[in-house]
């Protein structure tokens, strides 16, 4: 009887010691690693120049998902691989492969700022969903152990108008779509892929871009109001309000799949 007491005892530390790993694999934050590399698109001779962030670990993680980050407007500047680290990090050391596109070359037109927007920089829009799916196809390539089928694209402003652009193109290849105050180009009205928006305390969305309290509840949309400026929700927000996108993004990431 004592010997099984002390077998039971020896199982019951087992399984809890096994519980304690498994959950702290769980919540574990992988060390990130960057790295930067300059793809070119043969059919409109343009470079694109990308930056990709992803946990540092010895093991493989199973069905790792991807997801590509697009910035917002910085008048073709250029150089900042790094500008809205604060999340792009964030996201790998979840154990995401991220991966941020740098759309804008110093040659580029400047993006325009009058006339009827939604018309005049549509070609800049299509112009980064080109580069995302030259992108994608490319990353297939490099890297094709990664899971495609989970693909999230994130964008801040006119990259927001950019990845929204492309879920409307090419929706069969999207899965979560995650803008930050994109203000011209509408959502697609859709469940899938799944549409998530944070929106800024201080700009507002053009006319029809963003749906409708009926539409929200149709295609189970996520209109997120936040008390954060526009112009904040790059590098430049303050460690509260960084946390607060970055813990809407995580949550986003990580709702119940779609069947």
């Amino acid at each position: 009887m004592k010997y099984n007491s002390s077998i039971l005892l020896a199982v019951c530390l087992l399984m809890v010691s096994c519980t304690l790993q498994r959950k702290n694999t769980e919540n574990a934050n992988y060390e990130v690693k960057r790295d930067t590399l300059t793809l070119l698109d043969p059919v409109r001779n343009r470079r694109i120049p990308v930056a990709f962030y992803y946990p540092e670990t010895r093991k493989k993680i199973a069905n790792q998902q991807v997801i590509i980050f697009n910035h917002g407007y910085g008048f073709n500047k250029g150089g900042d691989y790094f500008v809205y680290s604060y999340l792009t990090e964030k996201l790998a050391s979840k154990g995401y492969f991220t991966v941020s596109i740098q759309h804008e070359l110093a040659t580029d037109r400047l993006l325009p700022t009058e006339g009827n927007l939604q018309i005049v920089r549509r070609p800049f829009w299509q112009n980064g969903s080109d580069n995302i799916l030259l992108v994608l196809n490319e990353l297939t390539k490099i890297k094709p152990e990664l899971d495609y089928k989970h693909l999230t694209l994130i964008g801040h402003s006119n990259g927001g108008d950019m990845a929204a652009l492309f879920t409307n193109q090419h929706p069969n290849l999207v899965y979560k779509l995650i803008t930050m105050d994109n203000r011209r180009m509408f959502l697609p009205r859709t469940s899938v892929p799944k549409i998530y928006t944070l929106r800024s305390n201080d700009y507002p969305a053009d006319e029809g871009v963003l749906p409708n309290e009926q539409e929200q509840k149709k295609n189970y949309m996520t209109i997120q109001p936040t008390l954060i400026n526009h112009n904040h929700m790059d590098n430049k927000g303050t460690d509260e309000e960084k946390k607060t996108l970055s813990d809407f993004v995580l949550k986003y990431l990580t709702e119940d799949k779609l069947q």
